[in-house]
């Protein structure tokens, strides 16, 4: 019997680049999670066309035309339901949720964030690390909870910080390591192979070979 692929929404508000890794990864025929639906909060969101190129179905939920965050989630969750989401993928979604919606999506809601976690929350992640002056930065794959950038790590990975790095090439270093992790993470909630205790995730069968290289799309 053929196994059912777990069906991925990719929430954008702009570029989309590790929705593109996403996307890219979920094409090899041994994936077990299908790209069903991009949706961005801003109608002219890059990453729109860049999935319709895919073959990637998009929508558009503007948060400007609601009167609460209540409003544009139940019009969000509208779409998912639609589309028959089982796990969303948060890649540049510059909005937060209310922990209603947060406590819904409980371990079916991931985001990546360009640091080392729980160093440099927030914006500006690479200039902060510079001005800080660490010798290790990096990028985090975790589950979404009801603060900022928190919630159980799944998975990180580091970069050196060289001397003559400025935030530009920081940035691009950090931006190979998301493309590679965010995949293979997705890989092992949709194997149902992550379980959270407390503020930590134990991977399934930890002995398992976790791959960390590029997909290859269908032929």
């Amino acid at each position: 019997m053929k196994k059912t692929r777990k069906r991925v929404a990719i929430l954008i508000s702009g570029r989309g680049s590790n929705m593109v890794a996403l996307i890219e990864a979920a094409r090899a025929r041994d994936y077990p999670a299908e790209i069903v639906l991009v949706v961005s909060n801003r109608p002219g969101a890059r990453g729109l066309a860049v999935a319709k190129t895919k073959g990637v179905a998009t929508t558009v939920v503007d948060h400007t035309g609601f009167a609460t965050r209540e409003a544009f989630e139940a019009a969000l969750e509208a779409k998912l339901a639609a589309a028959e989401v089982e796990i969303v993928c948060l890649a540049g979604f510059m909005r937060v949720f209310t922990r209603s919606l947060v406590d819904r999506w409980r371990g079916r809601m991931l985001n990546i964030h360009p640091s080392l976690l729980p160093a440099f929350k927030g914006l500006d992640t690479h200039a902060r690390a510079l001005a800080a002056g660490v010798k290790t930065h990096g990028c985090s794959v975790h589950f979404v909870a009801h603060e900022l950038d928190s919630g159980p790590i799944v998975m990180q990975a580091t970069v050196p910080v060289l001397d003559d790095d400025d935030e530009e090439k920081l940035a691009a270093r950090v931006l190979e390591e998301e493309h590679r992790i965010y995949p293979a993470v997705l890989r092992l909630l949709a194997e149902d192979r992550l379980k959270i205790e407390g503020e930590r995730v134990i991977v399934a069968g930890g002995g398992k070979r976790v791959d960390l290289s590029p997909a290859s799309p269908k032929p």
